[in-house]
């Protein structure tokens, strides 16, 4: 009875290893999951939330304008001084690029007036020109509701909507979570690799990164 016991406990073993040898292997190369998304925020693959709001000149401005297009949102602030890291030039040429590519980038102060240096749209132009920006549009939400509903958390915090208004990226720009300018330098930025991907077809490698930076002050919280 014994040996009949140890032979069954046996067969069953080998099997147990015949289907983890059977198991598929992770694809090499495949993209970590997405770290845990904080509650209500749009992650990678959803449908990129619509909105309308008015620009730094008083015009207003749809994601549905843009449909077709690639779209960059980037919350922004700019008495940060992680925004101020990046706006020493960095940022200014990653828009350059995009916007040769012909996508569009929004730039969106969702602080509350008053907490961002500037309150009405002449600060939001004068800052624009002041920086040198290549965003092509500067938009207000000075009720945080837009930046509610993408669940931006920091300045700056980065989305990518696809042709199809996918999002596609959603997070921190890189992977240097500082604000001293000279850790730009060997920065791998996700934004800039998400774009490569986006607009040459590729699936993106890396879809989500934590956002760093200065928290956004929303108004009931300013």
């Amino acid at each position: 009875m014994a040996r009949i016991l140890t032979v069954a406990l046996a067969a069953l073993s080998l099997a147990a290893c015949q289907q983890q040898a059977d198991a598929p292997a992770e694809k090499a190369g495949a993209p970590a999951a997405a770290a845990p998304a904080a509650a209500g925020m749009p992650m990678p693959g959803a449908q990129a939330p619509a909105f309308t709001l008015v620009d730094a000149d008083g015009v207003q401005r749809s994601l549905a304008d843009f449909r077709g297009k690639i779209v960059v949102l980037e919350w922004t602030n700019e008495g940060c001084p992680y925004v101020q890291k990046h706006y020493s030039g960095a940022m200014q040429a990653l828009q350059r690029e995009a916007g040769e590519d012909g996508v569009v980038w929004l730039s969106v102060i969702s602080s509350a007036p008053g907490t961002q240096g500037f309150v009405e749209g002449d600060g939001a132009r004068s800052w624009k020109a002041r920086t040198g920006a290549h965003s092509t549009h500067l938009l207000l939400d000075p009720d945080g509701r837009v930046g509610r509903t993408y669940g931006a958390k920091t300045t700056p915090d980065m989305r990518i909507i696809d042709r199809e208004g996918r999002l596609v990226y959603v997070g921190g720009i890189d992977d240097k979570p500082t604000n001293d300018v000279a850790d730009l330098q060997g920065a791998t930025n996700f934004v800039r690799a998400a774009l490569d991907d986006v607009i040459s077809g590729k699936p993106v490698r890396t879809a989500f990164a934590s956002p760093y930076g200065c928290s956004v002050k929303y108004a009931d919280e300013a």
